[in-house]
């Protein structure tokens, strides 16, 4: 059995789960998550502890249960506290603002750039500068953070682009002559 499976996820107070078959749900303060199981594994619950087990002898079926207890896991701890991605605009003239339920980012582009915002996910910006991500589902924060990045990823020579706060780009010496 896998290693990170063996390790039980504490349900701290105020989240509750309600295993329905071949999926589990989690409620708590910020809302709820729902995760499909896949074929194979079980989830139990025993006091505030959820355990994942698998069951039967098909190949790799130990990694897909400690997968499914690292995603339980996240899944307490967005419905606990949430998840949160800080973007950074590097350049000049490179601001971003919310209207509505969309995202408009001006990047040195010859026209504007209109993300949808995503169910789930909600967008703020405290400066024109800077852009906050956040969500209970870990993997649509950073899916909406990914996809806001790539309209313009830093380039290597002056750092300018969309970036996270916590990324440290290495810059490259120009070309002499």
């Amino acid at each position: 059995m896998s290693r990170v499976a063996k390790k039980p996820v504490d349900l701290p107070q105020g989240v509750t789960a309600t295993i329905a078959g071949d999926s589990v749900t989690l409620k708590g303060a910020k809302g709820s998550l729902t995760l499909a199981l896949k074929h194979g594994i079980k989830v139990v619950q025993q006091d505030k502890h959820l355990a994942v087990q698998a069951e039967g002898d098909v190949e790799g079926l130990d990694a897909i249960a400690g997968s499914t207890r690292a995603l339980l896991a996240n899944m307490v701890t967005g419905v606990t506290k949430g998840y949160e991605k800080k973007l950074e605009l590097v350049g000049v003239g490179y601001r971003a603002a919310v209207q509505a339920k969309t995202l408009q980012l001006t990047l040195g582009y010859s026209h504007l750039i209109n993300y949808a915002i995503p169910d789930g996910v909600t967008i703020e910006t405290p400066t024109q500068t800077e852009i906050l991500v956040k969500g209970i589902d870990r993997q649509r924060v950073g899916q909406t953070a990914a996809e806001i990045r790539a309209f313009r990823a830093p380039e290597p020579y002056k750092g300018k682009g969309v970036k996270y706060s916590d990324e440290k780009i290495s810059l490259k010496e120009a070309k002499k002559k």
